[in-house]
């Protein structure tokens, strides 16, 4: 039985619920597309390796998260951190910015969706429309789009609940297929024919620097803790759980693929994990079930990054800083209604604009969540030097010192989109998608309540409560 909280969300997310929402959002699609780019550049163990350095970078944001998600279980996540700690002038960058980064995954899976049935269904690519940036756009790619955007809209608008149990399914069938990859690899794989280290560091580097974005999803704990019905201690610890579990999933991916063809061979592949499935067991038909897969993890993605999205518009509307229409909870369903629809309605637009525009938005949409995690460890260590007595039922060992590595790698990651890094956006295409995010943050806040010393302390006072209960 589930209560409600004061802000009228429904607390009833276990455990096991928490722990699969944000491990189904992090082993999304991009593995079964890249699993043989990464074996090429860095070989079987250089691709190993740089997962376990992948894993433990994006692990010590992951701890930072775990520490103020214990102390401060509220929706929003970010926001409430922030809030704390920086003010509301800080609280709004952080939430706009994580916001921009799952309506742009969102955004992505609603492409991701007709791509994957391309690969599925022989001549699907039809009724051609318009071309964007040089990309044919299909009549059938969009009314997959669509449907699918329908679909994942409306299983969330009627309640997290049935959204959590979709999302336990589909992870169990991605379990299933890695499985079989695994076993596939053990009985009939053959070491690998590319070297161990392809290009040495430099080949293990080039990897690295895709594995951050791999792991994008962790973050979806924090911002529905208010409706998870576990422990705070629990909560945080559940958080590093998440990343661990993505972390050998992907690690036993890439041993599996690397068994059955050169990484040469999987990237001609357009699905190298498909690809790889068919060679292990020299059938088509058990290919089929790694691209079934890969459909479940695009709808595991797609419904986590809604219910993250959602819940942080809801927090920054709750706090004035957005117009209140997005602070509505449904009066029968116990959801920000009014939030799923506006994440639901950009990412019905996405198919329209083909798959060179969709990859300008997640690029783009990459540097939101980075700015994100940023102001996050800048707010674990302001809390921690201003706050040391604050209740942290899960307090994160070594304090400062992991705060100050956090704050070091997170600083990393923003530079790489910036002039200059390895993963810099383009100009002026996506450089104009985040200046257009910015333009619409503006304009939202400027027809808001605007952000007052009442919804601050409001917001405060609840942490105060939580403090003290």
């Amino acid at each position: 039985m589930s209560d409600t909280t004061e802000t009228g969300l429904a607390r009833t997310l276990s455990k096991r619920d928490t722990l699969v929402l944000a491990f189904g959002a992090m082993i999304g699609w991009g593995w079964i597309i890249l699993s043989g780019t990464w074996i090429d550049q860095g070989g079987p163990l250089g691709a190993i390796i740089a997962f376990v350095i992948g894993g433990f970078m994006v692990g010590v944001v992951a701890i930072l998260y775990g520490e103020l998600a214990s102390a401060m279980p509220l929706v929003g996540g970010e926001h409430v951190y922030s809030l704390r700690a920086l003010g509301p002038l800080g609280a709004f960058v952080c939430t706009w910015a994580i916001v921009f980064g799952y309506v742009t995954v969102v955004a992505f899976e609603a492409v991701a969706l007709p791509s994957a049935m391309a690969f599925l269904v022989p001549g699907f690519d039809a009724i051609e429309l318009w071309s964007v940036a040089g990309d044919p756009v299909y009549g059938t790619w969009i009314l997959v789009g669509v449907l699918g955007t329908v679909f994942i809209t409306a299983l969330n608008y009627v309640g997290i609940r049935p959204a959590v149990q979709f999302q336990i399914v589909m992870t169990l069938v991605i379990a299933l297929a890695g499985a079989v990859l695994i076993a596939g690899a053990i009985g009939n794989g053959s070491p690998s024919p590319d070297p161990a280290l392809t290009a040495g560091t430099a080949g293990i580097f080039a990897v690295v620097l895709q594995t951050p974005f791999m792991f994008v999803g962790f973050d979806v704990i924090p911002q529905s803790a208010e409706e998870a019905d576990v422990s705070p201690r629990s909560l945080g610890l559940l958080v590093i759980a998440a990343v661990g579990l993505a972390t050998l999933f992907y690690i036993a991916v890439i041993w599996g693929a690397s068994r059955s063809l050169s990484g040469a061979e999987l990237v001609d592949s357009s699905l190298p994990a498909a690809e790889a499935m068919a060679a292990l067991f020299d059938s088509q038909t058990i290919g089929q079930l790694m691209a079934l897969a890969g459909v479940a993890g695009i709808l595991t993605s797609w419904n986590a990054f809604i219910i993250g999205g959602s819940r942080a518009i809801f927090a920054l509307a709750e706090s004035g800083m957005l117009p209140k229409p997005f602070a509505k909870i449904h009066p029968e369903y116990n959801t920000p209604s009014n939030a799923i629809l506006f994440i639901g309605g950009l990412s019905a637009l996405a198919p329209l604009f083909g798959e060179q525009m969709l990859t300008w938005v997640v690029n783009a949409g990459g540097l939101g969540i980075v700015v994100a995690w940023l102001l996050v460890a800048v707010s674990f260590l302001v809390l921690r030097f201003r706050e040391p007595d604050m209740n942290r039922p899960y307090k994160v060992p070594g304090g400062m010192a992991v705060g100050l590595l956090g704050l070091g790698l997170t600083v990393f990651f923003v530079y790489l989109y910036l002039p200059g890094g390895q993963s810099a956006l383009l100009w002026p295409y996506e450089w104009a998608i985040v200046l257009l995010w910015c333009v619409l943050g503006a304009a939202f806040y400027a027809v808001s309540e605007g952000h007052s010393e009442e919804h601050e302390q409001a917001a405060l006072d609840r942490i105060e409560q939580l403090q003290d209960g």
